[in-house]
């Protein structure tokens, strides 16, 4: 029997198996919260009920013992799912005692480091739920448009997008290097099958330790044969706003346990703002309005704004401080002040953060240089003013891929697409339409200094049948940490790789 199948069972036995995710007593009573993968459900003992062996046997157990537990299921709105058990019986698996991540604030290394465990969190644990529901959608979306689901190599003799992020290993004596996209394989297999996808781990070794970076992710690659970019916009709006309705629909409750506003993400089921990129080199430099909101100025306000909630909280942080020296305060309000302190703090630390980012934000917009590509505060500055994706089209060809087909009426310009997600996250979706012209391509990896012989089977799909063709690389985690607002990539991805970070 699991949790989520308790509204089925109502006034009925039944036994479930999980985890004490938290205990409490009462006068004769237990309250277990039991947790089992599907979900959490409120368990009460009687001792009368119980008999006091069993009830002591409730009443000891630690956070995360294993236990069997038999009752009644009671139907309660009150509690989580609408239901609680009432226990007839309990079997003890495992007393644990002791654990390591108690009821109590936690910093981000000691949770890395107990990542095994920090999972079980109620937090975590919706987080891998809704990465799951994405993962399921992904799937169900490109089945669904008439997608064949094919696999690149994780072994690659040659570099996608340069040489200087790459892991190289041994191969049987010679160098090879772990894939950074699939993407190059993905238009040999599109020409094979028409619309194909990929779907699997990439690696960058890109010593960055930024909210945005990890040294292995889950990558989609979707390769479509008779596409050109504007196709292929349509292509990722629809992939995206179907993934977003799926997660709005099934994860009602996941969103609500981290307390995601879901006013963007709804507002993301209206079309894309597609800007190219002279038109989001304006807006970043406060050159053009967006709906009345101009970047610098809305920046210099916040940064307004951000300095008086500095002080507001110094002050009700020392204010509340003292109160606590305070002689006779019941036990009731030192606990109180004394958690509210410790969010106050919280608050304090992102607040603290947002002031040493926002004047970066502000010199990097007003110094941004046309021709160059977009830092993440560029993309911060941008976002900020869209309560949906935005797409960026038409890139200077120096910033981006050498495979990236030219710009018919500007060869300075490749076709080239970014989507960025509001809310200051930044790109989760890069792609293009590609190049078909195998003597530009052959120059243009002479150009990028590539080694043509690992290159020779590529342009043989130019040299053999070429025709349009487009497509684009998401990143899972980029776009579960948007979906949940998170505020590290880190939390996306079960067992997190990044510089500096191998275990657990």
């Amino acid at each position: 029997m699991l949790i989520k199948d308790l509204s089925n069972f109502a006034d009925k036995e039944v036994t479930l198996k999980g985890w004490v995710a938290n205990r409490r007593d009462g006068k004769g009573l237990v309250f277990i919260i039991l947790r089992d993968g599907t979900g959490q459900c409120q368990c009460i003992g009687d001792i009368n009920k119980l008999g006091e062996e069993r009830f002591n046997a409730a009443s000891s157990l630690g956070l995360e013992s294993s236990v069997i537990l038999t009752g009644t299921v009671v139907a309660d709105e009150r509690q989580i799912g609408g239901y609680e058990l009432h226990i007839s019986d309990i079997q003890v698996i495992q007393q644990v005692s002791d654990y390591p991540i108690a009821k109590k604030e936690h910093g981000v290394d000691f949770l890395m480091d107990k990542r095994h465990l920090w999972l079980r969190s109620n937090r975590q644990w919706a987080i891998m739920k809704i990465r799951n529901q994405i993962i399921f959608s992904i799937h169900n979306f490109f089945q669904k448009e008439g997608f064949v689901q094919m696999d690149a190599p994780i072994f690659t003799g040659n570099a996608c997008e340069g040489t200087s992020n790459l892991f190289e290993t041994d191969y049987y004596g010679d160098p090879a290097y772990l894939s950074q996209s699939g993407q190059l394989y993905g238009e040999a297999m599109a020409m094979a099958m028409g619309k194909i996808y990929t779907f699997g781990p990439t690696f960058r070794a890109e010593k960055s330790k930024t909210r945005r970076h990890l040294s292995e992710f889950w990558m989609i690659e979707p390769e479509m044969a008779f596409h050109d970019i504007f196709d292929n916009m349509d292509l990722i709006e629809g992939f995206l706003q179907y993934v977003l309705k799926d997660v709005l629909a099934n994860c009602k409750n996941e969103l609500q346990i981290i307390e995601r506003d879901t006013a963007v993400l709804e507002s993301s089921l209206k079309p894309f703002p597609r800007l190219t990129y002279d038109e989001a080199v304006r807006i970043i430099k406060g050159e053009q309005d967006v709906n009345g909101q101009n970047s610098i100025k809305s920046l210099e306000d916040l940064l307004t704004s951000t300095q008086a909630r500095l002080e507001a909280l110094n002050t009700e942080i020392a204010e509340r401080e003292e109160k606590l020296k305070t002689p006779g305060m019941k036990k009731g309000e030192i606990k109180f002040n004394q958690t509210k302190i410790i969010q106050l703090k919280n608050e304090l630390k992102d607040v603290e953060e947002d002031l040493r980012n926002i004047p970066q934000w502000i010199a990097s917009a007003k110094n941004f240089e046309y021709g160059n590509d977009f830092g993440g505060s560029d993309e911060t500055v941008i976002t900020r003013l869209f309560d949906s994706p935005i797409m960026v089209y038409d890139w200077p060809h120096a910033v981006k891929a050498f495979y990236l087909k030219r710009n018919p009426e500007n060869n300075k310009l490749a076709r080239g697409v970014d989507v960025l997600a509001p809310e200051g996250y930044g790109e989760i979706v890069g792609g293009g339409e590609r190049e078909t012209d195998a003597d530009l391509l052959t120059e243009m990896i002479k150009i990028h200094e590539l080694p043509m012989h690992e290159f020779e089977w590529y342009l043989d799909l130019r040299r053999f049948g070429t025709v349009p063709h487009a497509g684009f690389g998401l990143g899972l985690e980029r776009l579960v940490t948007w979906v949940c607002k998170l505020k590290h990539v880190r939390e996306s991805i079960p067992f997190p790789r990044m510089y500096g970070r191998l275990m657990p």
